[in-house]
């Protein structure tokens, strides 16, 4: 068993690093490609911001200056090459956002907030979808099951971007109850205090509940599969012919049973958080991953494109293979071979 366990856990790590170095490759050439010159935008916008005869007399060396500073000399072998070793030392290098901050010290201020909106909007989804899930499964036959599975449908293929709209339109600009921007008000100095703390929660209501509106309907929809699909197993009905009652069949078989692949995409889905959620973050003007990538995807700042991108792979191939180790020791009828 733990001979089989070790080759189980070798073959994982394998497939795990050779899988992110595969992803990573693909996305950074992708990004290279990409038509623009990020550099000669900089220089411009430079420029226009301050004096132009300060760049003028030496404007190719300043360029190459640049271009050696953002890794961007030499051919895509070399720079590819560069970038792994600096990756390796942790320097995503400098970003054209906010030059000359690193790269890493954007996406650190930013990731708390993206992992705080939308860590908890996910699992309040996930909670909502699996309860009304299992019982719109578990009583399928009646009318209002049917009609919440209809609005399920239909509201899951709404995007986000609308529910913000919408949101934003009536509660911030209509009746004035809720923040329409920001993370916490500009007035508040951040610290853990009771107005911040309030400012913070208030201000991510409108963003979250516009993802939790869409993802919870994916999960409502889902669980509401499992559960019908579970009702047709033999041992519900063996359960029934020995005479327990209904809501220990649906505690202790249907949700049991229902909950470990949605357990299983809960993490999933927990990894893809640090995508950030583009453009609810930037209809909210929320200081998120979503926000920082939508801005440096609109200059070509590669440094803190990759980042993300690298940041996002990790996170999701980790909670994968942290599934695959987990799922063997708490379920008996997946096998390790």
């Amino acid at each position: 068993m733990h001979k089989l366990f070790r080759l189980y856990l070798a073959r994982r790590l394998l497939f795990y690093f050779l899988t992110i170095f595969g992803a990573f490759t693909v996305m950074f050439f992708f990004f290279r490609m990409v038509p623009g010159n990020p550099i000669g935008a900089f220089i411009v916008s430079m420029q226009q911001r301050y004096s132009t005869s300060v760049l003028q007399s030496s404007e190719e060396d300043v360029i190459k200056k640049y271009k050696e500073m953002f890794g961007l000399e030499g051919s895509l072998f070399t720079q590819y090459i560069r970038y792994i070793k600096n990756v390796a030392r942790g320097d995503l290098g400098p970003s054209l956002l906010a030059f000359p901050t690193p790269a890493q010290k954007l996406i650190i201020e930013s990731l708390p907030w993206t992992i705080g909106l939308l860590g908890v909007s996910v699992l309040i989804s996930w909670v909502i979808g699996l309860a009304i899930g299992t019982l719109i499964g578990w009583k399928r036959d009646l009318l209002a099951s049917n009609v919440v599975t209809s609005l399920a449908i239909f509201f899951s293929q709404v995007p986000q971007y609308f529910f913000a709209l919408l949101l934003a339109f009536i509660f911030a600009y209509t009746f004035f109850v809720l923040p329409s921007s920001g993370a916490y008000d500009a007035f508040l100095k951040p610290g853990i205090n009771p107005r911040f703390i309030a400012s913070v929660i208030q201000h991510a209501i409108l963003p979250s509940l516009s993802i939790v509106l869409t993802t919870a309907m994916g999960w409502i929809i889902s669980t509401r599969a499992l559960v019908i699909s579970i009702l047709n197993e033999d041992y519900l009905i063996f359960a029934e012919a020995k005479g327990l009652k209904p809501s220990t069949i649906l505690k202790r078989y249907v949700l049991r049973n229902a909950l470990l692949p949605q357990v299983t995409g809960l993490a999933i889905s927990l990894g893809f958080i640090m995508n950030g959620a583009y453009i609810v973050e930037w209809i909210f003007n929320y200081p998120g991953i979503g926000r920082l990538i939508t801005n440096a995807i609109g200059v070509l700042d590669y440094n803190v494109i990759q980042g993300v991108m690298l940041l996002s792979i990790v996170t999701v191939l980790t909670a994968n293979l942290v599934i695959d180790l987990i799922l063997p020791l708490i379920d008996p009828r997946i096998r390790i071979t």
